[in-house]
């Protein structure tokens, strides 16, 4: 057997195993992870008793949905290759999925757990959606189903919005760098909310709103973010980060708008109260200026000059009253002296038969006289001395 050199053996072994191995599975545990600064990954998978070196290269490697980690049980699609001038075999991986997992669910999960630690999901951070928005900002494609629902709920319920799309690639290549894009846009346009968003659709064809990109770009904006993407059982990423998370594109115009209906309704019970409240105001300043014109009334020029009045016209009936009082009594007493004086009057002491009795200087009666008493008898012209000798009483 005629000998060969080591490079002959290499290639030979390399031929071998190239045709003979081609598009392979291995299951494994990835170490020794190197991602390099070119886009080519390097790694080994190994199970309980080996270990054999894999690389994928840069054109494969943007094609992974999830980030490769060390320790990682994944299952490889790859054909061997051999290092010639080293004798070295490795597996040049043209696919890498998760063991056990769907590698969308991976990434997903990958990425809202390293999302979830930079803090994008704290509640704390959310900014609230103003209650009444002049400027609406969509972000969706222009051709789908997404923004006519969204026109047609903003029109029934609150037409004084405007409006603005922005058209974009919500799905396929390219479609997270356009998103990421048009948020910044919207961003940049002064409006008052930002809806990102698009219909339903299979998870591969929402992906776009799973990347980190658009994580970033709704991160990052200063205006509110409504995420509106698939129906309502789809969660994305988008939705995570977004203020609000709307179940569809529909939904997030419910969210955004109030609705008029609402409004004009609770305009009627404003007014209502301003009506009630306006006329207890009024009821109660009428009452008010009622006790006013009341006390004014009793304070007044008039009331004063009336109650003078009245005090005056007590005082003078008070007068009236006592002046007539002394009246009478100077009456009683003129009418007792002008009786005492008919009495005494001299002339009818000249009636034939009729005396004046006094005794010791004073009158007295005839009944009052005894026997012995000195009495004096006078009439108008005579005055007489005389001694009581028999007095007889005659029982009445």
């Amino acid at each position: 057997m005629q000998a060969l050199s080591v490079t002959a053996l290499n290639t030979q072994i390399k031929s071998l195993l190239e045709t003979t191995f081609m598009q392979i599975q291995v299951v494994g545990e990835i170490s020794n992870l190197v991602i390099h600064s070119s886009g080519h990954i390097y790694f080994s998978i190994k199970d309980e008793s080996s270990t054999i070196s894999c690389v994928m290269f840069k054109g494969n490697a943007r094609y992974l949905k999830f980030q490769l980690e060390n320790g990682q049980k994944v299952q490889v699609s790859a054909n061997i290759t051999v290092f010639v001038p080293r004798g070295n075999y490795q597996l040049l991986c043209t696919k890498i999925e998760p063991d056990g997992v769907g590698s969308l669910a991976l990434a997903f999960e990958q990425l809202k757990t390293k999302l979830q630690a930079k803090g994008y999901f704290e509640q704390s951070i959310k900014k609230a959606l103003p209650k009444f928005p002049k400027k609406i900002a969509i972000v969706t494609s222009p051709t789908g189903a997404a923004i006519e629902d969204m026109k047609k709920v903003a029109t029934n319920r609150w037409n004084l919005c405007e409006l603005i799309l922005i058209p974009t690639l919500v799905q396929g290549n390219g479609s997270e760098e356009d998103i990421s894009r048009s948020i910044k846009f919207a961003d940049s346009l002064n409006v008052d909310i930002i809806v990102v968003g698009r219909g339903g659709g299979s998870i591969e064809d929402l992906w776009a709103f799973n990347s980190e990109i658009v994580a970033n770009s709704i991160f990052e904006a200063k205006t509110p973010i409504i995420s509106a993407v698939g129906h309502e059982i789809d969660f994305l990423i988008s939705d995570f980060v977004a203020d609000i998370r709307a179940a569809t594109p529909s939904n997030a115009m419910e969210i955004a708008l109030p609705n008029k209906n609402d409004q004009l309704l609770t305009i009627d019970l404003y007014m209502q109260e301003l009506e009630r409240s306006m006329k207890n105001i009024f009821q109660k300043k009428e009452d008010e200026l009622i006790n006013i014109k009341k006390l004014f009334s009793l304070n007044s020029i008039d009331s004063k000059i009336n109650f003078i009045q009245n005090q005056i016209d007590l005082l003078k009936d008070n007068f009236n009253r006592i002046v007539l009082q002394k009246y009478q009594i100077f009456q009683n007493i003129l009418d007792s002296l002008k009786q005492n004086y008919e009495l005494n009057n001299p002339s009818k002491k000249d009636k034939i038969s009729f005396v004046q009795i006094s005794k010791n200087n004073s009158l007295t009666d005839l009944e009052k006289l005894e026997i012995n008493d000195t009495i004096e008898l006078q009439t108008a012209k005579v005055k007489a001395i005389a001694k009581i000798i028999s007095l007889s009483k005659q029982q009445v």
